[in-house]
């Protein structure tokens, strides 16, 4: 304590004897150079290029952000369409085993004939499995929208445009058509248009 005492004596001395203040020395005939004050268009220029880097770097991660997104849904698109394909294919890998065990078979016409109807029955479950229906054809009356005309038979005992023959199936999966029934239709001439 008393060493601190001692020194504020010596440091008051010296300032009341002019000792102690140090006074920059300026050399005689040279000008004092002002210090460097910024300018207020130097130091908006300089908030300016800031906010441009902040916006640049954000842009840039945002780019990244959007290239990693799309990349990641054409991936997800792609394993989504395998599942797909992969589960309506599965179904039909029994029935071509099934038609490959025929073409081997050494069988009558008749038991190729009962093989090949139940390799029919099988694909036909298949298709139920995937909601894919077979457009009603023989006996309904025709509908442009499902049915498509080859031609028709001219006959008194049917009805004027009912399906009398269906020559390639038609099929649906719910409500939209895959592809159209090609039919022969009734043509009855007692009966008129309407």
């Amino acid at each position: 304590m008393r060493s601190s005492k001692k020194m504020q004596d010596q440091m008051a001395e010296q300032e009341t004897t002019g000792q102690g203040t140090m006074e920059p020395e300026v050399a005689v005939g040279s000008e004092v150079e002002p210090i460097n004050e910024v300018s207020p268009a130097q130091a908006e220029l300089e908030q300016v290029k800031g906010e441009r880097n902040q916006l640049l770097d954000r842009l840039a991660r945002l780019q990244a952000e959007f290239d990693n997104a799309r990349k990641r849904e054409a991936k997800e698109r792609a394993d989504s369409r395998d599942y797909t394909v992969s589960n309506t294919v599965e179904p039909f890998l029994g029935v071509m085993d099934n038609f490959q065990l025929a073409l081997k078979a050494n069988g009558t016409k008749e038991q190729l004939r009962g093989g090949v109807e139940l390799i029919l029955k099988q694909m036909e479950d298949a298709l139920k499995g995937l909601n894919v229906q077979a457009v009603e054809t023989v006996g309904t009356q025709f509908d442009p929208r499902i049915h498509e005309a080859l031609g028709s038979i001219e006959t008194k005992e049917f009805p004027d445009h009912q399906v009398l023959e269906e020559i390639r199936r038609g099929y649906s999966i719910r409500e939209k058509l895959l592809r159209p029934a090609l039919v022969r239709i009734a043509a009855n001439p007692n009966q008129v248009a309407d």
